[in-house]
């Protein structure tokens, strides 16, 4: 099997992975009575659902703790259809997407003030997903971080290079 063969499975597997968290969140709209439209798609190796929709902001919650919830729920309902696990992602309302632009926008005036003062510093407490967007941030602008802390407090540390 070449490379471009094991791409198309993982593809194909990523895409019913979409349809299954789909199927699973029309579910949960239909219940909670939201109206949302459903978009799939196939991010470098990750499934991406988002729904799109009015009036979707008690399915983000505070920090977008709710949205999380629902993620994993969703993950669980697409582990117990395929046996896999899957890193799917879920976005609600474009929740995530305005929080990689202002998590972005965090770590480099971070990393601009770690290089012009020389201090390490440490940022507040964030999820995964959160942490991995300051780190791509801090190493675009030439910086090293390292995440420390025990879950749900874990954070970013922001060092000079």
């Amino acid at each position: 099997m070449s490379q471009t063969d094991t791409t198309e499975v993982d593809v194909q597997a990523l895409e019913q992975e979409g349809e299954i968290a789909a199927d699973y969140i029309e579910g949960l709209l239909d219940i909670g009575d939201y109206d949302g439209d459903i978009d799939m798609d196939v991010e470098g190796e990750r499934a991406v659902v988002a729904v799109v929709g009015a009036a979707l902001d008690e399915l983000v919650g505070k920090r977008g703790e709710v949205l999380e919830a629902i993620q994993e729920l969703t993950r669980l309902a697409v582990h117990r259809q395929t046996g896999n696990r899957t890193r799917l992602m879920l976005d609600i309302g474009g929740y995530r997407e305005r929080r990689r632009a202002e998590l972005t926008r965090l770590g480099e005036e971070v990393a601009a003030e770690v290089k012009q003062g020389g201090q390490a510093k440490p940022l507040a407490p964030m999820t995964p997903f959160e942490r991995k967007i300051v780190h791509d941030a801090i190493a675009a602008a030439g910086l090293r971080s390292e995440s420390e802390g025990e879950e749900p407090e874990r954070y970013v540390v922001v060092h000079p290079s």
